[in-house]
């Protein structure tokens, strides 16, 4: 699958068959987050794969009880770290959240392209899911995903034109 067959496929699955990752296709996954560019290429990220049923069971409730994460036979969480991530982007941010997105996006478009499914979860309590998986204080959790097959075939969302996002030489 060439990537921009994983982009316009790729779904945000919320159901999951309860079958295995097995080791090598895990390791590409995984291997697209390790290649992933970011400022400096200072790699300011960690990412914690949760496959425990029960702290599976609990992340899912610190994400607005989104329940269904839990069917999924790993959570992902990608943690960002603020102190080791380039401090002049665009000179008055950080680089950590992005930086850490381009990461989680390379794993889910390589997740496409190995036939799992992910959902980028955005609703959680920082404070309760970095409690639960022992994330110290600096570090910051920017998302988290759901990684298994998918047991569901999610419709195509309607985009926007070309016309109305993208413009020339000026906004």
């Amino acid at each position: 699958m060439d990537v921009l067959e994983a982009i316009r496929t790729r779904r945000s699955v919320r159901k999951y068959k309860p079958t295995p990752i097995p080791d090598d296709v895990l390791g590409r996954v995984l291997e697209a987050v390790r290649l992933a560019p970011s400022a400096k290429n200072f790699q300011p990220w960690k990412f914690i794969l949760i496959r425990d049923p029960e702290l599976k069971a609990k992340i899912a409730s610190a994400c607005v009880n989104q329940t269904f994460m839990a069917q999924a036979p790993v959570i992902v969480a990608a943690c960002g770290l603020p102190e080791k991530s380039y401090a002049g982007m665009g000179r008055y941010m950080s680089s950590w959240p992005v930086d850490v997105t381009i990461a989680f996006e390379h794993l889910v478009l390589q997740a496409q392209a190995e036939g799992l499914g992910t959902c980028w979860i955005g609703a959680f309590y920082e404070e309760e899911v970095k409690a639960l998986l022992g994330v110290p204080a600096a570090v910051r959790v920017l998302g988290l995903t759901p990684l298994g097959y998918p047991a569901e075939s999610p419709a195509a969302r309607p985009r926007k034109p070309l016309s109305e996002i993208i413009s020339a030489e000026k906004f």
